[in-house]
């Protein structure tokens, strides 16, 4: 294992900001606010804040605090993060990130795994917790191959956890896909993957059936509503991922545009004049997060895996699941739904926290795995 260090260069820290004062911008509607897309008065403001105030170097040290690693994984490298538990016994978790996410969107959930005695939990629920990149993102190697999908990249991580980082047996947590990785490890590994801890919801509603409940009903109608208004960026990304990515890997506005709109839908950040993205995320957390993006030109990679995850065969997992759902995660989904495609044996419902549930409440992501893993250990 090769300790890994975040080492952005200066000629590509200028080159940033040089673009981004050179952005030639789109008209816009007067007033449309975020109704056509980011809104042009928030993009604005974000990027002179990126040009002229965000810090990058002291983000870089920050994310330099932990204990990073790039491990060669049929040959070509996987990046991640690993800090080790505190306690009696830490069972080793695999934490996996989605899109747009990164691995930054899981950091403050470490100490709170690792070190459970000094944030409120016991020592015997401590965790050595793995922060994986998924391949195609952050400092992971993209693949230059087609095939790379949650099936595949199960197979790599399950190498990683067992061959490269020496665990016989280990726990997943993962949302958006990286909770479709997470399922097929267990599909494929249920030998060593002890149970798996999964948030996240999909905008699939194919099959229903002849005689639904009322929250299946709703939960259909919210679909159907959802995939009307919500789901365009999916369907370019599942189809021609290629054709996107020439102008986001080009533009650091574009990329910002096309990620900010999801972290502003995307998360519980809902207040009395609408939705704020900053009511859950400052600007240096956004910036950080779309930073990593842009210096590992990395966004024509992650969206391909729409493309490669749409042509795969998923198996059901079969090993102890728990999922931890929100009614502020795009939509609810009523366990019944759940249930006729996965296992769940744990059912939390809560109503704080979106889609990146791990970085907007860490707490209560902590808790309840230290709750669900307890008896499985």
């Amino acid at each position: 294992m090769e300790p890994f260090r975040i080492a952005v260069t200066d000629t590509a820290v200028a080159d940033l900001r040089d673009r981004l004062r050179r952005t030639r911008w789109p008209d816009a509607v007067d007033g449309a606010g975020w109704e056509y897309g980011t809104d042009p008065g928030y993009l604005r403001e974000i990027t002179d804040y990126w040009a002229t105030t965000f810090d990058w170097r002291a983000q870089e040290r920050r994310l330099n605090t932990f204990a990073q690693f790039g491990i060669a994984v049929d040959g070509r490298r996987v990046h991640g993060v690993l800090e080790r538990g505190r306690g009696p016994a830490p069972l080793p978790v695999l934490v996996l990130h989605g899109w747009p996410g990164s691995f930054v969107q899981m950091l403050d959930l470490l100490p709170l795994l690792t070190d459970p005695a000094a944030h409120g939990g016991a020592a015997g629920d401590a965790f050595d917790v793995v922060v994986g990149s998924l391949p195609g993102f952050a400092f992971s190697d993209a693949a230059r191959r087609p095939g790379l999908g949650a099936v595949a990249m199960a197979h790599r991580f399950h190498r990683l956890m067992t061959r490269q980082l020496g665990y016989r047996r280990y726990a997943v947590r993962g949302s958006d896909f990286g909770a479709s990785v997470a399922e097929q490890l267990g599909a494929f590994y249920p030998e060593a993957v002890v149970g798996l801890h999964l948030s996240g919801t999909t905008p699939r509603a194919d099959d229903p059936p002849a005689r639904p409940s009322p929250a299946v009903r709703q939960y259909i109608e919210d679909v159907r509503r959802w995939r009307a208004v919500e789901v365009g960026y999916g369907g370019q990304q599942s189809t021609r991922p290629q054709t996107l990515a020439y102008a986001l890997n080009d533009s650091p506005v574009g990329l910002a545009g096309w990620i900010l709109e999801k972290f502003r839908r995307w998360s519980d950040c809902e207040g009395p004049d609408g939705r704020d993205v900053e009511r859950r995320f400052t600007k240096d957390q956004l910036l950080t997060n779309i930073s990593v993006y842009w210096f590992t030109a990395t966004i024509g990679s992650s969206i391909r895996m729409y493309y490669e995850t749409e042509r795969e065969q998923p198996r059901r997992p079969d090993v102890p699941a728990a999922w931890l759902m929100s009614s502020k995660d795009m939509f609810p989904t009523p366990r019944e739904w759940v249930e006729r495609a996965a296992r769940v044996d744990r059912w939390t419902a809560v109503d704080r926290g979106g889609h990146f549930i791990e970085w907007e409440e860490p707490q209560l992501v902590a808790e309840d795995m230290r709750q669900f893993f307890r008896a499985l250990r």
